[in-house]
């Protein structure tokens, strides 16, 4: 659920994006597919597609965010990441070597998205699953265990060695997904997040 900017060296800079660029195709065959099954039901009419964050998704990933949040009633007095400074600029703070973010688009509009950046204090080793937030347009479709799988992979690519994530027990649904994908509860923070009411905290080897 949260975000980390770290400084980039053009050595550094070039395999992340190549890397990234390689998931965004990945991502983008996916989506297409899911289109493809949508036109061919007639029951469905959204168009889904998932692809890495652009700077013009600014300010929908932060509404979907706030939103979300707003929902559930994680406030930002509460030390949520809807208080984060930086939730207007994620595009420029997962533009940065070993992160990654991915939003969420149906028909034209941003409804959800999620992304994995290095553990803030943290060894080195691990990153973190963070700001996972999907509009309620999306929940049941599968889209967010499809983007915490691109997360975790995008992870074990960059040299993490296992992936963090933190919530609260208010969002069951996904904690029971992160159970299924193989994360499991540990009972200490790690890192310095900054979440101080994120009383979930769970680990994966990747």
């Amino acid at each position: 659920m949260f975000s980390v900017a770290l400084s980039a060296t053009f050595n550094e800079e070039v395999p992340f994006r190549c890397s990234l660029n390689t998931l965004s195709k990945n991502i983008l065959l996916i989506s297409k597919t899911m289109s493809a099954t949508m036109t061919a039901n007639p029951n469905a009419t959204q168009n889904i597609i998932i692809r890495a964050i652009e700077k013009r998704d600014n300010a929908g990933i932060a509404r979907v965010i706030r939103e979300v949040s707003a929902e559930h009633g994680l406030t930002a007095d509460k030390g949520f990441a809807v208080a984060d400074p930086i939730l207007d600029t994620l595009f420029e703070v997962y533009h940065q070597p070993r992160s990654a973010y991915w939003v969420v688009e149906m028909d034209g509009e941003i409804v959800g998205g999620g992304g994995v950046a290095p553990l803030a204090g943290g060894d080195g080793e691990t990153c973190e699953l963070q700001k996972m937030y999907l509009s309620s347009k999306l929940r049941g479709k599968g889209i967010a265990k499809k983007i915490v799988q691109q997360s975790l992979e995008f992870g074990k690519q960059q040299g993490f060695s296992r992936c963090y994530l933190e919530t609260t027990d208010i969002l069951k649904a996904a904690i029971s997904l992160y159970e299924k994908l193989g994360f499991e509860f540990i009972d200490k923070a790690l890192g310095n997040t900054g979440h101080s009411d994120c009383e979930i905290r769970m680990l994966k080897s990747l």
